[in-house]
């Protein structure tokens, strides 16, 4: 991390000596091993290590950002000169800025987060050890016929965000992952489906044969699918996919799409957009969880908060520069790419849990459809119009009664998403911490 930071001292002392006022400058150091298995042999490795710089000169009300990959002085000092050349091309921009000193994160405890895992590396023998017997522990489900293939993969990358005004911080995320496609049925009666898990340490990630299996019995349970009833019924979205509704929430949170006014909830500030009880809260500092950070992308503190609260929307989503835009304070919310200015993003989100299981959920709802997977999106960000392809499993009197497919539902987010009904299934590892979600009233088409 120390030579991180050197580097990226560097490269901001090149900045100003080009002619900048202001500069700020991003760098990772990462490497990624995953390995791909299928029918039990080898079919792809793929190892990467890489460090990147990425550099936003400011002047005036100038901005622009460029990256590259070699950090030796003289691609340091051409890249800082281009950036300045190119913001002195590019239109102003009066919301465009770094942070002020006084705002900036101070004291924070990386160690807290457990970011990164402190056991050593899975080695490629490894990762291909768990590719294998998730992929042998799915074709072992009767009724799959073959695998897709399996993978295991791992990554590691040191992050260090430093600019003018003072600001230097960086931390390290550890990922391990291991997936499998499941494949069953013959011909045109194939069916598949998959199983995942990801973690920042290894030792939290399920058995490897476990994810196999639930992929396996996954595909089986898709065999046979036919299309469901066209007209309109409740739809459960399964814990797998529901996550996707509170995305397009966020989305339409988003600062940016807010100052643009291209957002169907540009008007419902202070107003109830989910069902009372139910509130949508970020939280930063969780442990071992992929949206964890210690900072922001400008170098300005996180913190929990609720962005929607007993159903009110409470919040745009913010940074630096929307947050101006909109005449308000930045929430913190910063994101930065390498090549890019930094803008509004949101990491660890949990919806608030129901009482009832989804199980229960399935039999209140009656005759409907449960859905376990979708494709494809038409989302009109202006009006919140909503259409999804889905596959899933049919559902009559409280009871499952097979699997359907090629099927769409309809909907428009404002109105639906005011009667979901939360179980209480969801899973507390992941990011996003959202439960098996029920709606009435949603228009499939089918058959």
């Amino acid at each position: 991390m120390k030579n991180l930071n050197e580097l990226a001292g560097r490269a901001l002392d090149m900045a100003l000596k080009a002619g900048a006022d202001s500069a700020d400058v991003l760098v990772a150091d990462g490497q990624t091993l995953s390995i791909e298995v299928r029918a039990g042999e080898l079919e792809h490795a793929d190892r990467s290590e890489g460090l990147d710089v990425g550099l936003r000169v400011l002047v005036g009300a100038r901005q622009a950002s460029m990256s590259v990959s070699d950090t030796s002085d003289n691609a340091l000092r051409e890249m800082a000169a281009r950036a300045v050349a190119m913001a002195q091309e590019a239109p102003d921009d009066p919301y465009a800025g770094l942070a002020d000193p006084a705002s900036l994160a101070q004291n924070w405890n990386t160690e807290a987060l457990e970011l990164a895992d402190t056991a050593d590396h899975p080695n490629p023998a490894g990762l291909k050890q768990l590719a294998l017997e998730a992929e042998a522990a799915a074709l072992a489900v009767d009724g799959i016929t073959q695998s897709q293939g399996a993978g295991a993969g791992m990554s590691d990358t040191h992050i260090w965000l430093a600019a003018t005004n003072g600001f230097s911080g960086g931390y390290r995320k550890t990922t391990t992952s291991v997936s499998c496609v499941a494949i069953s049925g013959e011909g045109l009666s194939m069916e598949r489906d998959y199983a995942g898990e990801a973690r920042a340490f290894q030792s939290d990630l399920p058995p490897a044969s476990e994810i196999g299996t639930l992929a396996g019995e996954r595909a089986v349970a898709r065999s046979g699918a036919t299309k469901p009833k066209t007209g309109t019924y409740p739809v459960l979205f399964d814990e797998r996919i529901s996550s996707s509704l509170i995305g397009h929430l966020l989305a339409a949170m988003n600062g940016a799409a807010i100052s643009r006014g291209s957002s169907f909830l540009k008007d419902k500030l202070g107003q109830k957009i989910l069902p009372i009880g139910l509130s949508v809260v970020e939280d930063p500092a969780r442990p071992r969880a992929a949206g964890s950070r210690p900072f922001d992308g400008e170098g300005l503190p996180v913190q929990k908060r609720a962005w929607i609260e007993d159903g009110v929307l409470v919040e745009w989503i913010m940074d630096l520069a929307t947050a101006r835009k909109l005449g308000r304070s930045s929430t913190g919310n910063a994101g930065r790419g390498m090549s890019s200015p930094p803008s509004p993003s949101v990491g660890n989100v949990a919806l608030t849990e129901g009482s009832k299981t989804k199980e229960q959920l399935l039999s209140d709802m009656g005759t409907g459809l449960w859905v376990t997977s979708m494709i494809g999106s038409t989302i009109n960000p202006n009006t919140g119009d909503y259409s999804r392809g889905i596959s899933g499993f049919w559902v009559e009197n409280g009871e499952v009664k097979g699997p359907v497919n090629e099927a769409t539902i309809a909907g428009n987010l404002l109105d639906f998403m005011m009667r979901i009904v939360p179980a209480n299934d969801a899973r507390p590892h992941l990011s996003r911490v959202v439960p098996s979600l029920l709606v009435e009233g949603l228009t499939i088409a089918g058959d």
